[in-house]
């Protein structure tokens, strides 16, 4: 089971798409994050980046399998109102969810996974993680500061970092505004991540076009393959593939990933109060 981990962890994470086997109980850092959050720099502002792709209040939800085994439920929110701290406004986004049936029975998994994201510059202030996977428990809370390019993950320690770094939760929602409307199967895209004391180059393949049925519908998907390590968890590069909807919203649609145990799979099951119309094939 240490192989669906590494999944949950990092393959996902790199398709932007976090397997989020979570619930846990809920964490309150809105009136934490105002202290954590540095002051704004106007000589050095930052960047602004405008969001088409996802609003407050959209919820998508998936179900996890792992062979032909359902496995469990995951939950992407963005919360309904924007946090104001330290003179900005800021996204709270929480991936929740839970293993269920057989699965909780054997490997019991509560994690969940929050980012405090920018809404004008789109960059992460806070991370929170939270994981309890199988009983293996650990917490992370990562605190960003774009104006001094650190990110103090606690216990002393800080960590440099480039301009327009992401977590893995900010990863997802930042890597839906790229504009896809020129991509050619082939095209390399990129974004880069601080994952465990890392920063991390996220590379995804663009692949082409397909479409695909999902209990929501039948929908048109741009299909990516993230660029991942072969040995250890995957047999080739081609093993985890993502869809997301081509449209506006670039909604993760469907993950496969094939693994050296098995195959596991993500598939949508719900989405709520959507940006954009998506790209529904009647």
């Amino acid at each position: 089971m240490n192989y669906i981990k590494h999944i949950s962890v990092k393959a996902f994470a790199a398709a932007g798409l976090i397997a989020l086997f979570s619930a846990g109980n809920k964490i309150d850092k809105a009136s934490a994050i105002s202290e954590m959050l540095p002051l704004q720099n106007t000589v050095d502002p930052l960047p602004v980046t405008v969001n088409k792709a996802f609003k407050q209040g959209e919820v998508l939800t998936y179900r996890m399998h792992y062979g032909m085994l359902n496995a469990g439920v995951a939950v992407l929110e963005v919360k309904p109102d924007l946090i104001e701290v330290s003179g900005r406004k800021v996204y709270h986004i929480v991936g929740s969810g839970y293993t269920i049936g057989s699965t909780d029975w054997f490997f019991k998994v509560r994690d969940r996974y929050e980012t405090y994201m920018d809404k004008d510059a789109m960059l992460p202030w806070l991370f929170v993680r939270r994981v309890d996977e199988g009983g293996y428990k650990f917490s992370q809370d990562y605190a960003f500061n774009h104006y001094t390019k650190k990110v103090d993950i606690g216990n002393n320690e800080k960590f440099d970092i480039p301009a327009g770094i992401q977590d893995m939760v900010s990863a997802f929602y930042s890597a839906r505004n790229m504009d896809l409307s020129n991509a050619k199967p082939g095209d390399l895209f990129s974004i880069t991540c601080f994952v465990d004391k890392e920063i991390w180059p996220l590379k995804i393949k663009f692949i082409g076009k397909e479409t695909i049925d999902t209990d929501i519908g039948k929908f048109r998907c741009l299909k990516f393959r993230p660029i991942v390590q072969k040995g250890r968890v995957f047999k080739k590069e081609e093993d985890l593939n993502v869809w997301i909807s081509d449209d506006d919203n670039h909604l993760p649609m469907r993950v496969k990933a094939d693994v050296l145990i098995g195959s596991i799979k993500m598939d949508i099951t719900s989405a709520k109060n959507l940006a954009n119309p998506m790209a529904k094939v009647d």
